[in-house]
């Protein structure tokens, strides 16, 4: 079965602020966003991701939808042990109580966060030891966890390594019936940058696939001139929609959501 996922990042923000939200109040934005996908009634799983400001709103709107929350912090609540001294962080307890049941983790964004935490005091680090702490936290819940991976451009030249290494140390000792694995190729995300063709995606796929026995989604932006490549890649199994429209009036917006989960629909045909 092919999924589509939708990461709406911090797009609850208005665009006088700098953000990139057009709809009146931010407290209706997950209402909207929900509410006007269920309306659409295109007929493919579809799990969206919110910020903790957007879940309640966002979890009250949706019959059919998934909703999930980005990230969660790499430690919880225990019963005799800690009782929740996280301040400033999501656990996936808190997130499991509200009722969200699915976690955006390693997401290319969190990884460059944690790279550059670890990176203060001149060291290294791998940081899939951290995700790998997340997505226990998330999968031992039972929450279904899309896991981000991707190589970056000076990682191309030995990507195969460094796809492995973030699956390995992220996915060990994780129940991987509750993950699915989102492909970021990080060297070709952004504005004016060439994304890859099929071929490199399909053996990218292969490889994953040969690594852990996990559906894989394209996670480097599903959008409307690329749906029906993406559709073509039988080992490919759903896409990942951030930004539907990029220049001037770039931004997500209903209409594009619709178009290309339509025409990555006839692609499969």
């Amino acid at each position: 079965m092919k999924n589509i996922y939708l990461n709406l990042k911090r797009f609850d923000i208005p665009r006088e602020l700098g953000g990139i939200n057009d709809t009146a109040l931010n407290e209706s934005y997950a209402k909207t966003i929900v509410s006007g996908i269920e309306k659409m009634n295109l007929d493919i799983p579809i799990t969206i991701y919110f910020q903790e400001s957007n879940l309640f709103p966002a979890l009250s709107e949706a019959k059919k939808i998934h909703i999930g929350c980005q990230s969660v912090h790499y430690q919880d609540v225990s019963v005799g042990g800690n009782f929740g001294a996280f301040t400033t962080s999501r656990t996936a307890k808190s997130m499991k109580a509200i009722g969200v049941n699915d976690c955006l983790i390693g997401h290319c964004e969190e990884r460059n966060h944690l790279n550059y935490l670890t990176s203060l005091n001149g060291g290294s680090y791998d940081i899939n030891l951290i995700l790998n702490k997340e997505v226990k936290c998330a999968a031992d819940l039972g929450m279904n966890v899309l896991y981000c991976i991707g190589e970056k451009m000076e990682e191309q030249v030995h990507k195969y390594e460094v796809l492995k290494n973030q699956l390995l140390v992220g996915l060990k000792d994780v129940d991987l019936s509750k993950v699915t694995i989102a492909y970021e190729p990080v060297w070709a995300i952004g504005p004016g940058k060439t994304p890859p063709d099929k071929e490199y995606i399909e053996d990218i796929v292969k490889h994953i696939k040969s690594v852990v026995p996990c559906n894989v989604v394209y996670g480097g932006g599903l959008k409307i001139d690329n749906a029906k490549m993406l559709a073509s890649i039988d080992e490919l199994d759903g896409g990942l929609i951030a930004l539907t429209r990029f220049g001037k009036d770039f931004g997500f917006y209903l209409s594009d959501f619709e178009e290309i989960v339509k025409t990555y629909k006839e692609g499969l045909k």
